[in-house]
């Protein structure tokens, strides 16, 4: 286990938080609700029937684990939550218990609004879609944020040869498709701040592209710059720059060469790609051929933690996540 990982896991341990994993029922979730619980990273709660889980996985130790089952517990006090929540956007009491019987991310999301939980991490089966909209719809932005996103922990491997940060944000790779300038601004923002609370490091933060300050001329090159300048206005304290390619960002060599004179370039620990295209292509490349370990997605910007899962996570991802999501709760 690498040394972030040990810190992440012993600072997640010292704020006794109860997290809902929402997606019960999958022996990776419940894999991950032994881990830890028996490591005490935690108190969980597993949603969905506890009879059918603890008899589908009788080769996992539940001792000390909670449950919730949506069929029968809380549900018509959710279900009435639910639909004062959205029966402006026209939700009816029908819609909303079917939601909070049949939706375990809807009904862990109800949980964590009405501080029945502390956080709530789903999408080992629920697609990115389906935990962001129940995210969105429940829990909401914090105030005063205008783009909810999300970003990667990337754990490098113990072999990792061209820097020593204990491990990289890579923003974002789950939610905003095509982000405008704006949008781009935002995710750097919301990048710096998860760099620093969540890996405890001074950002240093790579806006990507496929042209390094000026190399290449196009619109998209053009968007890049102009969320630089948003974010040098607005946050003059972030060590931002840009655009950068991801060689020149990181490799300390190749940075002499295209970006001398830059305080990022050769030494960044936050990427942030172009779009959704770039950054979910990215971190998968970076996991799969790299060896890196790939914590997230970790949404940036809501009013209480919901984290994402990859489908094709394992246990030990969960856990993860978890943790980062106690951390968030603070």
């Amino acid at each position: 286990m690498s040394n972030f990982l040990d810190n992440l896991f012993s600072r997640a341990s010292k704020l006794n938080k109860k997290i809902a994993l929402a997606e019960g029922d999958d022996v990776r979730a419940a894999k991950a609700a032994e881990i830890l619980t028996k490591k005490k990273m935690c108190k969980v709660v597993l949603i969905g029937d506890k009879n059918a889980i603890v008899s589908k996985f009788k080769d996992i130790d539940f001792n000390g684990v909670e449950f919730l089952n949506p069929a029968v517990d809380n549900t018509k006090e959710y279900a009435d939550f639910l639909y004062e929540l959205r029966k402006e956007k026209g939700m009816t009491p029908e819609a909303a218990e079917k939601l909070i019987k049949e939706n375990n991310m809807y009904y862990s999301a109800v949980a964590l609004k009405k501080g029945d939980v502390d956080g709530v991490v789903g999408g080992a089966v629920f697609s990115s879609a389906d935990v962001s909209r129940a995210a969105f719809q429940v829990v909401k932005p914090k105030a005063g944020i205008k783009s909810v996103s999300s970003c990667f922990i990337m754990v490098p491997p113990q072999d990792f040869k061209y820097g020593n940060a204990p491990a990289y944000v890579f923003a974002d790779c789950a939610v905003i498709p095509y982000p405008d300038e704006n949008q781009l601004a935002d995710i750097v923002q919301a990048a710096y701040l998860s760099c620093k609370n969540i890996v405890e490091i001074e950002p240093k933060i790579a806006m990507l592209s496929f042209s390094t300050l000026g190399s290449a001329k196009h619109e998209n090159v053009d968007k890049v710059r102009n969320a630089l300048a948003i974010v040098k206005q607005s946050s003059p304290e972030i060590d931002v720059d840009g655009e950068l390619q991801f060689d020149a960002a990181l490799v300390p060599t190749v940075a002499n060469q295209k970006a001398k004179g830059s305080s990022v370039a050769g030494q960044a620990n936050v990427f942030v790609f172009p779009n959704l295209d770039a950054g979910n292509i990215g971190y998968k490349i970076a996991q799969r051929l790299g060896n890196f370990m790939a914590i997230g997605p970790i949404m940036q910007g809501l009013s209480k933690p919901i984290n994402d899962l990859s489908r094709g996570c394992v246990a030990e991802d969960i856990v993860a996540v978890a943790a980062i999501t106690c951390l968030q709760g603070e």
